[in-house]
């Protein structure tokens, strides 16, 4: 399927960002550009099918739904694992996802964003300009601005609509989850960092498991990605615990107790609190969702596939993963996203993980629960039980690695060129330095009744800068283009015992990776921290494009702090 983009005359880049800023500010509130709301109340989406790729079947289904009164009510929580939750966000991303040209995307975008469900639209409407061509130059604000409820806690929550009650402005100091009393408190700052949080859940949008390659492209190496990702979060986690003398993260076990307990000091905008959990909790079986037993059947298939080296496809045909691609079919598996070649067989052992562990608080829905942090991508990784379900996963993988061939001297070897010298210029140190956000879309309010400056800090990890210097010398008479990879690992463990190579490579972070034409003889090349591609800057603040012209393209610069 071919997707077929027009041009809008007259519709700059500048006027893209001034109309996608405020489709997302007061998100539970009317909008508030006169221009889009009189388009939201004017739009007929069925009106001309000429300008949607799929001559309007994703909106006439969408519409059906609306006036068969399916759709989930606004002012509700949404979750992507609700299988009609999705669905819904789905119908909606459908849609914009086929419009040909952008005025039909921004006027669809605003007459949905007064009907359905805010959750959903928040979603469906970040995915869609994430993969859309037409929204190519658009920079999404921080989700945790647009719903800062999965991104702060409820205490801060409470003192910010104390300050819009009281038109008092407030600036309020966050602080993570749990005392000294839980060992667990010492790495909270890794789980709950807004910037973790925020690409963890951006990375599910770039990579979503519903994705089918019908709605424009084939997302290349999807299962892969999901595999490393997922992987290095783990490792890196592992790091920080190192460095704050706890042990590395154990793995999760279907048949014994949950160690850590959690408590999540989160409220949803609408439902209620997100559930906690007591320490030493058994795995139950979750009504609706899985029983345990079944999660334990599927490892057992994804495990067999593995010793045998091939996965068996919903036609019965073997697919082997004795090889290069292998471990993007099994992250495809595991996931399970729609690339999966047997959903069926081998179910959805993530996803479904996911549910069943933030379901544990209340497995039978006695006490009508939402759903737990797990059920979110955007506050999963605040539960250090994430950490602990991602490395029995990350273990599963490794049994996959661990089978194959070793490389051969010959893939490893890169003739005639020959890393010389190394060396780091500045200091490899870490610190933490406040964190400011606003909290702006955080409470309700009325147009009548002017805004006053809320907003919460927090204290985040950052570094000092620095670069690297290294020395390459190529061989081979003439230009060649290399990939550089760089990594870094702990060399001993909690108890100071030294990590063989083995134990170290399977532990490494990656710090950047980049390519480079290398000139005959020796290259000298600086590499700046500051330029690794593992980093991206902060996109700005919420209220500053609000406060300026935003048809201007000055804002769009991005501030350079790193996450």
């Amino acid at each position: 399927m071919f997707l077929t983009v027009h041009s809008f005359p007259g519709v700059s880049d500048a006027q893209k960002q001034h109309e996608i800023n405020f489709l997302l500010h007061k998100i539970y509130g009317n909008i508030r550009d006169p221009e889009l709301k009189a388009k939201a109340d004017s739009f007929d989406p069925e009106a001309d099918l000429s300008h949607y790729s799929d001559g309007g079947q994703a909106v006439h289904r969408i519409m059906k739904d609306i006036k068969d009164h399916r759709f989930l009510q606004q002012r509700h929580w949404f979750s992507l694992f609700n299988t009609r939750h999705r669905t819904e966000a789905l119908m909606l991303f459908d849609v914009l996802i086929h419009c040909k040209d952008w005025n039909t995307f921004i006027s669809n975008a605003a007459y949905f964003r007064q009907i359905v469900n805010e959750g959903e639209f928040v979603y469906a409407l970040y995915v869609a300009v994430i993969h859309s061509p037409l929204a190519e130059h658009v920079v999404l604000p921080p989700l945790y601005e647009v719903t800062p409820h999965l991104f702060t806690n409820s205490e801060i929550i409470e003192a910010a609509y104390r300050a819009k009650q009281t038109q008092t402005p407030g600036k309020f100091k966050s602080t993570f989850t749990g005392t000294k009393k839980n060992p667990e408190q010492r790495v909270a700052y890794f789980g709950e960092d807004i910037g973790m949080n925020t690409h963890h859940v951006t990375w599910h949008m770039e990579f979503p498991f519903w994705w089918q390659d019908k709605y424009s492209h084939r997302l290349d190496r999807k299962g892969e990605n999901f595999f490393w990702v997922h992987h290095q979060l783990t490792v890196r986690f592992d790091a920080e615990r190192l460095s704050n003398y706890l042990d590395p993260v154990g793995e999760l076990h279907w048949g014994k107790p949950i160690l850590q307990g959690f408590a999540p000091h989160t409220t949803y905008k609408y439902g209620g609190q997100f559930p906690s959990r007591p320490d030493n909790v058994n795995f139950e079986d979750v009504d609706g969702v899985a029983r345990i037993r079944d999660l334990l059947i599927i490892e057992s298939r994804i495990r067999d596939a593995i010793a045998h080296g091939y996965i068996v496809d919903k036609s019965g045909n073997r697919i082997d993963i004795m090889n290069e691609h292998g471990i993007d079919i099994l992250g495809d598996v595991i996931e399970s996203s729609m690339y999966s070649p047997n959903v069926r067989y081998y179910g959805a052992l993530h996803n479904t993980a996911h549910i069943v562990l933030g379901r544990q608080g209340d497995p039978h829905g006695k006490y009508l629960l939402p759903p737990g942090v797990l059920e979110h991508f955007e506050t999963a990784t605040r539960d250090p039980s994430f950490f602990r379900l991602h490395k029995y996963m990350d273990n599963i993988f490794k049994e996959h690695k661990d089978s194959l061939p070793p490389y051969t001297k010959e893939e490893l070897t890169f003739e005639g060129v020959n890393v010389d010298a190394l060396s780091v210029d500045g200091e490899l140190e870490t610190f933490f330095e406040d964190f400011e956000y606003s909290l702006h879309n955080a409470v309700d309010d009325t147009e009548e009744i002017a805004d006053v400056e809320i907003s919460t800090y927090v204290p985040r990890l950052n570094h000092k800068d620095f670069a690297y210097n290294i020395d390459v010398s190529n061989n081979q008479g003439a230009e060649v283009l290399a990939t550089i990879r760089i990594f870094a690992w702990p060399h001993r463990d909690n108890n100071g015992i030294q990590y063989s190579f083995d134990e170290g490579r399977w532990n490494a972070i990656e710090l950047d990776k980049f390519w480079i034409k290398l000139a005959p003889g020796v290259n000298h090349i600086v590499r700046k921290s500051s330029e690794s591609a593992v980093t991206v800057p902060d996109v700005p603040s919420f209220p500053d494009p609000l406060r300026q012209d935003q048809r201007s393209p000055g804002w769009l610069r991005l501030r350079t702090k790193k996450l």
